[in-house]
C-alpha cells in the first residue's frame, strides 16, 4: 500500500531520511524512517530508481504532499556531471510503501493509485 495514504506526520530530514508514522498490523502508529539514499541516484541530473546517494550531488532538496491527492514528492536540483543544474522530481510513491508499521522499498516499478 501506498505509505502516504495512511502516514502521519511525513517528512524529509538532512535530504535524504523520510520519517513518518505508519500503523502496524494492530492499527497502532508508530515511528519509521527509510534512507532515500540506499535506493534513490542521480543519473546525470535525474532521480535514478535503484540508485544511490543521490542526496550527495543534490541541492535545495525538498519533500511535499502535492495535489488533491497528496502525492509524496522528492524535489532537488541535480547535478549532470557536465556542471550543469537540473530540476528533478520523485513520486516516492512509485516505490515506497508500507508494511506493519515499516517503510519498504519495491525494487519493481508498481502502479500507483493516483
Amino acid at each position: 500500500m501506498s505509505f502516504h495514504l495512511t502516514a502521519e506526520y511525513i517528512c524529509l530530514e538532512e535530504g535524504h531520511i523520510l520519517r513518518a508514522r505508519l500503523a502496524n498490523e494492530d492499527g497502532d502508529y508508530v515511528d519509521a524512517q527509510i534512507d532515500l539514499d540506499n535506493y534513490v541516484g542521480n543519473n546525470l541530473g535525474s532521480f535514478d530508481w535503484g540508485g544511490e546517494n543521490f542526496s550527495h550531488s543534490a541541492e535545495d532538496i525538498t519533500f511535499s504532499l502535492e495535489g488533491d491527492d497528496n502525492v509524496p514528492i522528492l524535489r532537488a536540483i541535480l547535478g549532470d556531471g557536465e556542471g550543469n543544474q537540473i530540476p528533478a522530481d520523485l513520486n516516492l510513491a512509485e516505490r515506497i510503501s508500507k508494511d506493519n508499521g515499516e517503510f519498504n522499498f519495491c525494487a519493481l516499478l508498481r502502479q500507483t493509485l493516483l
